[in-house]
């Protein structure tokens, strides 16, 4: 029997005895972001703690629907893993109903979107790759929440900034002059 040479990236530690660098993160850590819906964020790893190869967010949703429509990103793949509760997960074809263990890839280009209309509690690990910076931009969002959307130009900015280009909802109908959400 033959096996193919794996192929691994360039070496990027060079030591020869290896070294002390694991990051622990106990379960009961507060969570750095809570929206003004009570909806929380988790910093597990971000792009700046992993030198850049990728980002890591704990999810946690109230019974209150949330979650963003169709988008896409042109630098970052996206991945979604539910830990709890039941969220649909839009693959860029339709609205799938994911539960816990269900895993969704989502490569660089790819459309996308989540909801918890479950009207229950539901929690999902994020995963970014490469590491970009995600928290500015759920800080934004959060932001806009307590003190209100800024204008269009600014909002057109910021997703410009976070590299999220929106789509309409093939499941709904369109935004009215095509507004920005």
């Amino acid at each position: 029997m033959s096996f193919a040479e794996p192929t691994y990236p360039e070496p990027r530690y060079h030591g020869a005895t290896g070294e002390a660098s694991a990051m622990y993160r106990p379960a009961n850590h507060a969570p750095e972001l809570t929206y003004p819906s009570g909806n929380t964020a988790h910093y597990l790893a971000t792009g700046a703690s992993t030198g850049g190869a990728y980002g890591l967010y704990r999810w946690e949703m109230g019974p209150e629907p949330s979650g963003p429509g169709p988008h896409f990103h042109r630098t970052i793949t996206e991945s979604f893993y539910v830990l709890t509760g039941r969220i649909r997960i839009f693959d860029g074809r339709a609205w799938r109903e994911c539960e816990p263990g269900d895993f969704v890839h989502v490569p660089i280009g790819g459309i996308h979107g989540f909801r918890n209309d479950s009207g229950e509690p539901a929690s999902m690990l994020l995963h970014f790759a490469p590491g970009a910076e995600r928290e500015g931009y759920f800080e934004g969002l959060a932001d806009w929440g307590r003190n209100g959307r800024p204008s269009d130009e600014e909002v057109a900015a910021f997703y410009l900034r976070h590299d999220n280009v929106w789509l309409p909802d093939p499941a709904e109908p369109p935004v009215p002059g095509g507004a920005a959400r």
